[in-house]
């Protein structure tokens, strides 16, 4: 009985941060569309997670919070395998194909093949592996690894912003999953606040929670139609 409790309680937590993207999976299927939803949530949410696992092999955390960036990192690749695909299907322009071999920094996670996507994934597990590896015993590498994967994770929701921004449109990207953005990360935040937590914790979850509310200003803003709520 214990064990199974113990498994309902942490369920929420391991699974919590996938279910704001199924809305936005969700719409963009019914809408053959990803034209709304920026494929760089994908590589910062991507980024990390991978520093995150990494951390864990240098400073071992509770288990439910190292499967829960596994669970992340499988979302990310289908919430990206169906974007890249969708673009295939129905192409804005006739530009030439990128390919992230060409090295070309312009066309950085701009790709024309989902393939191309995972070859910069795979890339940039080995490298953080290979050092990872090198300086696991580096109490300053540690915690450096861990620090840059909150840093980053702070600012996943910025490239949707910056992306609403240039095109001065909302159109196509989920209502729901901002919200659901914005409910946990004050929960979160408030949280932080509650347990007195180190102070970068609290400043990286007031960032989160801080453009979440600028990109509802936007959804306000724009004026789009409701139907994506």
């Amino acid at each position: 009985k214990q064990w199974y409790q113990r498994r309902v309680a942490i369920t929420p937590g391991v699974f919590g941060g996938a279910i704001p993207y199924l809305p936005q999976y969700l719409q963009m299927r019914q809408e053959n569309s990803s034209e709304g939803f920026s494929v760089k949530v994908c590589f910062v949410l991507l980024t990390a997670n991978i520093l995150r696992i990494a951390f864990w092999f240098g400073k071992f955390y509770e288990t439910p919070l190292l499967v829960q960036s596994v669970v992340i990192i499988i979302t990310m690749l289908i919430m990206l395998e169906l974007c890249i695909r969708l673009k295939k299907e129905h192409p804005l322009s006739s530009t030439s194909r990128k390919s992230f071999t060409d090295l070309d920094l312009n066309f950085f996670w701009q790709w024309s093949s989902y393939s191309d996507y995972l070859k910069c994934i795979v890339s940039m597990t080995a490298l953080i592996a290979a050092v990872t590896y090198l300086l696991v015993d580096n109490t300053g590498y540690v915690e450096l690894i861990g620090t840059l994967s909150l840093c980053t994770e702070s600012t996943l929701a910025l490239p949707q912003f910056l992306k609403n921004y240039s095109s001065g449109s909302t159109q196509g990207m989920s209502v729901k999953m901002v919200m659901l953005w914005f409910l946990g990360d004050s929960f979160k935040t408030l949280y932080f606040v509650v347990r007195a937590a180190p102070l970068q914790f609290l400043l990286c979850g007031s960032v989160q929670t801080l453009v979440d509310i600028l990109i509802l200003y936007q959804v306000v803003t724009y004026k789009e139609p409701l139907r994506n709520i």
